[in-house]
This record gives structure tokens, sequence and C-alpha cells, in this order.
């Protein structure tokens, strides 16, 4: 359908001051506005309006200062690391539960074990999957994003305008690699069900991420406790576990205060627990084996399989434990930088870890029945008590990365549509990234503490985790071979080199978790398939209502049509109605007409849009344009807020609005005014009193001086128009505010099946019964504001 208004004026001012009513003064104003005659887009993109404001924004800006990278990089150990550094603790015992055949099996097991942490947390995802963050945010629906901007394979209705540019392919040389690109790109592009596989895929991956959030809490906190029972026989099963559920609960507690503060809080413990881990493990490696350095020769790895076969390669289940929270890397990015996790994991993580295995392997070429403690058996006496506290504490704390994590990637699922709306609070003024999410951090609690009870042991916990690490680290590497072929273009032996080593690895490691799915391992996968039945509920039904909303939005003609035929009764007042679409009259006025046929002197249409930048400036705020007809007083306005300022204070937003409405009058008169005195160039001349001086000057007969009066008679009319529709505003407001809120209800058209009815009647209406309405988004006041609900048959 066509846009509202014919003959628009949008106006985004970059640098705007206050507006006097002397009509010199908003002439003189005009000259320093940058002004856009283009109309306002049918699709709404966000990073598009966001893109006219004048403040920095967005994480390339941290990168540049590297000050505020160290800072970043030390609270990133903090989050980020815990779990993957706090695996020495249990490592050894979980691949050697059956004991020690063989000393070589240590060199075989080290050897593994270093290549799996140099190929995944450190080459994998440190320098490749880093890379290919959307906008600094990461996660599985950051990769689904990034391919959405460069292919049309999204199926949600958030696609941003831009994306048709930057996915030309036509502009570059027709190299190899770009027809290979291209290919690909138009595969997918023409084919519904690779769409819909790559969707599906991305929620599988994201609800993954999720199950991690849930299982790592559960299986760090717990082998911190059962870490207490070896220091004093008093502790039971049972205490260990009640145990472990107060500690989760106020781990979880805590969320609320930020990954800000968190990082700064947890960081020391972490700092102090990696460096005591590498200083013990060298002191292990020089006093009981230096010669374990021989594991570097990956022969060691190919001997272990030849003595153990099929004990070996169920073992490679419990080397899996070593790079839990690898995903952490790419998932929190978001909350700090790529430098500051490359930066933390190649200066403290990376080397730590090698030693700490290196000297655990070598205390166990003398120690081999040992193996059952080897971490704490391994402790010099001296340290042995302090050891203990850091590592219960870093247990702890290790679980932090996943539940961040988890907040980041729910966050990008709630902008792409595929998660139900929650609150996100932005507990930093600094960093974008860093959010807390309050109904699914009590959620995760829920859930934690209910497998914690469950399941009571760590085998069982570790089999579970290990299956929901390894699929999100497959589905990874599947998305990151499309980004380099479409985005990045890499060298197709490279993609091969890639897909031979690191994705042979992975599956390898997920054949061995498989083989204990039912040991534990179908949790993670029921917790997918639930959270991926959310997703796809609101996702499928999202999808229908907003198209719904944008074939029958009002077009120009309907409106006009509308208010001569109903003939408008007009209540003193201003009407602020909020929608969710920016591309027109939402359906919903029609059915507000139809059964309230009355209108408030003045109607504002209001979307409230959330941009991804900390502020945006009162003078930038609103985007106006005029509904036509123009006696109707009806305008369009898109609100635009970033994630640090505060929406809605009942009588300063209203009263900003009114401002900036006025203004938006005066501009839009003055330019029209303008328009119509353009030179043959096609160019505006500025000083309209001014240009009618010089025009007499050259006309100085008497036609001369009775236009050029003639023409001052009408400008002195306009203005007395200018004056009387600004005071039409002011007396509305004067006269008072409501707030009119379109509330939708979505049922099943006639002739659905039952499927669509299901899900649309029941799981979607559901979930939106008990989740945030409209009011509580917007924060909306309550004793002025009024609801008008519509029934959508999609």
């Amino acid at each position: 359908m066509p846009d509202i208004v014919e003959n628009s004026i949008d106006l985004v001012s970059q640098d705007h001051q206050e507006v006097s009513d002397h009509p010199d003064h908003d002439e003189d104003q005009l000259e320093g506005k940058k002004l856009s005659w283009e109309r306002l887009p049918r699709d709404d993109s966000l990073d598009l309006e966001s893109r006219s404001l004048t403040v920095p924004h967005g994480h390339e800006s941290k990168d540049e200062d590297w000050l505020v990278t160290m800072h970043l990089a030390f609270q990133s150990i903090g989050v980020v690391f815990g779990d993957l550094g706090t695996s020495p603790l249990y490592m050894y015992a979980s691949i050697f539960n059956k004991g020690i055949n063989h000393d070589d099996d240590i060199l075989g097991v080290l050897s593994l074990l270093f290549y799996i942490l140099t190929l995944i947390p450190l080459i994998k995802y440190t320098f490749i999957v880093l890379r290919a963050t959307d906008n600094g945010e990461g996660g599985t629906f950051a990769l689904y994003s990034l391919l959405c901007r460069y292919a049309k394979i999204g199926m949600t209705p958030s696609q941003q305008p831009e994306d048709r540019d930057v996915s030309n392919f036509e502009l570059e040389f027709p190299t190899k690699s770009v027809k290979r690109a291209s290919r690909l790109k138009s595969l997918l592009e023409n084919s519904p069900s690779a769409k819909v596989f790559l969707l599906f895929a991305t929620m599988l991956g994201t609800s993954m991420v999720i199950g991690d959030g849930i299982l790592t809490p559960s299986l760090s906190v717990l082998s911190a406790v059962v870490g207490i029972k070896q220091a004093t026989s008093a502790m039971t099963d049972d205490r260990i576990v009640w145990i472990s559920v107060a500690i989760l609960i106020g781990l979880f507690m805590v969320q609320r205060f930020g990954t800000d503060k968190i990082g700064y809080s947890f960081a020391p413990t972490i700092c102090i627990w990696f460096i005591m881990v590498a200083g013990i493990g060298v002191y292990n490696f020089i006093k009981f084996d230096p010669t374990v350095v021989k594991a570097l020769n990956p022969k060691y790895i190919v001997d272990y399989f030849r003595r153990n076969k099929h004990d070996a390669w169920i073992s490679i289940g419990g080397i899996v434990l070593a790079i839990t929270g690898t995903e952490a890397l790419f998932a929190d990015v978001g909350h700090f930088t790529v430098r500051s996790i490359q930066l933390s994991m190649c200066t403290i993580t990376y080397p730590a870890l090698v030693l700490t295995y290196a000297g655990q392997a070598s205390f166990l070429r003398k120690n081999r029945l040992l193996v059952a403690d080897t971490f704490f058996k391994s402790i010099p006496k001296p340290l042995y008590w302090p050891m203990f506290v850091v590592s219960v504490l870093s247990s702890i704390i290790s679980s932090q990365a996943m539940i961040s994590g988890t907040f980041s990637v729910i966050q990008q699922s709630v902008s792409l549509g595929c998660f139900p709306r929650v609150k996100i609070v932005h507990t930093s003024t600094k960093y974008a990234g860093q959010v807390y999410i309050p109904e699914v951090n009590y959620l995760l609690m829920l859930a934690c503490v209910g497998v914690t009870l469950g399941f009571r042991t760590l085998e069982r916990i570790g089999n579970a985790y290990g299956i929901a690490v390894v699929f999100v680290m497959t589905l990874t590497s599947s998305f990151l071979v499309l980004i380099m072929i479409m985005i990045w273009k890499t060298n197709i032996f490279l993609i091969i080199s890639y897909v031979l080593v690191i994705g042979s690895v992975e599956f390898l490691c997920l054949s061995s978790m498989l083989y204990k799915f039912d040991q534990g391992g179908y949790l993670p996968l029921a917790f997918a398939a639930v959270l991926m039945f959310v997703m796809f509920v609101w996702n499928d039904v999202h999808r229908r209502k907003y198209y719904y909303e944008l074939d029958h939005k009002i077009s120009p003609e309907q409106l006009k049509k509308t208010a001569i035929d109903r003939n408008f009764c007009r209540m003193p007042g201003l009407a602020i109605f909020y929608s969710e679409i920016v591309q027109g009259i939402p359906p919903i006025f029609d059915h507000y007409a139809a059964n309230v046929p009355a209108l408030h002197s003045v109607l504002v249409f209001v979307s409230i849009k959330s941009l991804p930048i900390s502020k945006v400036p009162l003078e930038e705020r609103f985007l106006f344009r005029r509904v036509e007809p123009k006696d109707l007083n009806v305008f369009r306005c898109v609100a635009r807020y970033g994630y640090t300022d505060v929406r809605n204070e009942n009588e300063p937003f209203e009263g900003l609005l009114v401002e900036k409405m006025k203004e938006f009058i005066r501009d839009s008169f003055w330019i029209s005014q303008r328009n119509n005195m353009h030179s043959s160039d096609g160019e505006i001349k500025f000083g309209i009193k001014e240009e009618v001086q010089d025009w007499t000057l050259v006309n100085s007969g008497e036609n001369g001086k009775e236009d050029s009066k003639r023409q001052v008679d009408d400008q002195d009319k306009q203005q007395d128009l200018l004056d009387r529709e600004i005071e039409a505003i002011d007396k509305a407001w004067r006269q008072g505010v409501v707030h009119l809120i379109g509330e939708n209800e979505v049922t099943a058209a006639e002739g659905a099946g039952i499927v669509r009815r299901l899900l649309i009647d029941y799981a979607y209406n559901f979930l939106k019964r008990n989740l945030r309405q409209t009011d509580q988004v917007f924060n909306i006041p309550h004793k002025r504001m009024l609801k008008v609900g519509m029934t959508y048959e999609i």
C-alpha cells in the first residue's frame, strides 16, 4: 500500500537549537539544518535512523582506546573464562575414570588436551569466530543476522533496507571466490527450505546456549561443594546438594548488579586462580617428570587410540569438559570487545591451562593411583588450604560466563522477533552490550536448582553438559563456513582445511558425547526442544501479525474517505496513539474510528524505538510527519531512545513531544515558502523578505511595487495561519493529554487447520498473557491511558 503522505517532509536535525516564535528567527534557523526530502522508509530500520545521530557508539569506538581494552580484558577474565579455567579441577579424573592402564596413556591424553585447546578455543574461537561478530555482538543469532545482511534469507520482518546494498556482489571483480559466493547466495535466497533450515539451526544453537546457561552453574557449583567433602568427612551427599542450591540462589541474586560490577568483583579471584594453577603446574613439571613435553608429538595420540580403542573414543567425552565455556568467548563478546577477549585469552588463560595440564600429567607419571584426586593431591602442602579456598570460589564464579552469554543471545533473539518480549536492562552506561534480563534470570535460577536437585551427581550433569557444548560448537562451525564462502570469500583450500581439521575434531567429540545420551545427555536436547517450541511459536505468529498490519494499514485515500464519510466530532485535547509500526497508520485506528466517531483536536501516532546507542540527544529524538488532510491535525512520530535514556516520565515526555511538534510545523511552513521561490537552477534561495526587497529594486516600476506588496501581504497571511496552527497545538496541550494503546488480540482465521489453531489460539496467547504488555514496555502513565482492542484473524 502507498505511504500515508504524498508530499511530506522528514526533518532530521543534526544541530537543532530551540526555535522562537519570530519568523525571521525561524528562517535563520533553517539555514543550519540538514533537510531530508525523502519519505520515511517502508522498512523499519533502526540502524538507518541511528546513522543520522552524532553520538559515537558501537563496539568499535571501544576498541580504539587501549585503556578501555585493558579494563575490559581484566573484567572478561572474571566473566568469560571462569568455566574454561576451572576444568583442571576434574579433567584427568573424568578421562581416566577407570584408572590409568599405561604410562604413555598420560602422554596421549596430554597431547589430546594440548591440541584440542589450541584448535578450538584458541585458533577457532579467538582468531576466527570472533571476526564474525554482528556489530560487536556474538552468538548463534549474531551469525544468522550477519548472513541475513548479505543475502535475503531472513524470515523475520526485521530485516533492514541497507541489507540489500551490502549484499550486492555485482560491483566486485568476477573472481572465483566472488562467483562461488554469488552461487551460494542465489541458492540460499531461492530455496525456501534452506531459509527454514537456517532459522531452525539458529534457534537450535540459541536454545543449546541457553541450556548451557542452565547446566554450567549446576556443574560448577556442585563440583566446588564436592571438594568440601574431600576436606571434611562431615559432609553428606544431601548436605552437598542443598549447599549447592543455596549458592546457586545467591549467584543469580547478584546478577542484577550487572556485568560491569560482577566482572570487577570476580576477576581478581580468577586471576589469582590462573596464577596459582600455572605456578603449581610449573612446580610439578620440574619436580616430577619434565619429559611430558614429548606430548607435543601427535604420535602419542595415535598410540593412545591403538592401545585403548573403544575406551579411548569414550574418553573423548571427558576431554570435551576441558573446552566447556568456550562458546562463552563468542556469546559474551557483546559484553566486552573482540580485542579485550583475545588479549586475556592469549596472555592469561591459554598459557595457564597448558602449564596446568602439563604439570598434572607430570604428577600422574609418578603417581598413577592418585588419578581420582589429581588436582588436590598435586598441590604442595603449604599451598593446599589457600588453593582449596580459591578453587571453591573460582568454581562458583565459573558459571558466570554462560549466564552472561544467555542474556546476550536472548537479547539478540528478542530483537529479531524470535523470543517473547522481556525486560532488558542495560547495566552499564559505558558498554552497550552489558545487559541483564530479570525474567530470564529467575527462570534460569529455578531450572538450575531443579537440575541440581534432580541429577545430584557430577557425572550425569557432565554428560548432559558435554552434548550441549559440542552441539553449539558444531552449529557455529557450520554457519562459519557459510560466512567464509559468502562474506569473507576465503580461499577454497583454507575452507576445506578448516572443515577437515576443526570439523573432524568436533564431529569426533560429538559422536563420543552422544554415546552417553541415556546417561544424562538427553537433558540439553529436552531443554532445546522446549525453548525451540517457544521461539518457533512466537516467531511464526509475530511474522504473521506484522504482515497483517502492513497489508491492512490505512492509506491516505482511506483516511480522507473515513474523515469525510463519518464527519468526526472533534474533542478538545491531545491524543497520543501508540503503535508498533512506523510504516503508516495502523489498522486498529480504523477500528477505533468505527466505534468512537470522534477525534481529539490533535492526534499523534507515536512509535517508540530503541536505538543501539547509549543516548539520543533531545533535539534528535523525534521524527515527525503530517498526515493529510491537513485540517485533521493528525501527525505521525517516531520517538527514538538510547538504551540509557529514561522513557516517558509523563509530563516531560509529553511537553517535549509538543515542543518538537510545533518546531516541525514551523520548519515545514518555512520550507514550503522557500520551495515556492526556487531559482531556475533548482537551488533554494534563503531569506524570503530579503528576496522580496531585491526583487523590488530590480522592478522599480509601479507593477513591481504592487507585486512586492502582494507578496508581503501573502506572507503575512501565511504567518497568521502558522500562528493559528501553533495556537491550536498549545490549546489542545492545555486541555489535556490522553494515551491510546492499540492492544491486539490474535486468533486463527476461519478455516485454519488444527495445528495453526493450537499454535495461535493457545500457545501464542498463553505466552502473550503471561509476559509484558505494551503499556509496560512503553512505560505509559496509567491514569491517562485508554486501551483500544482489536482482533486480528491470521
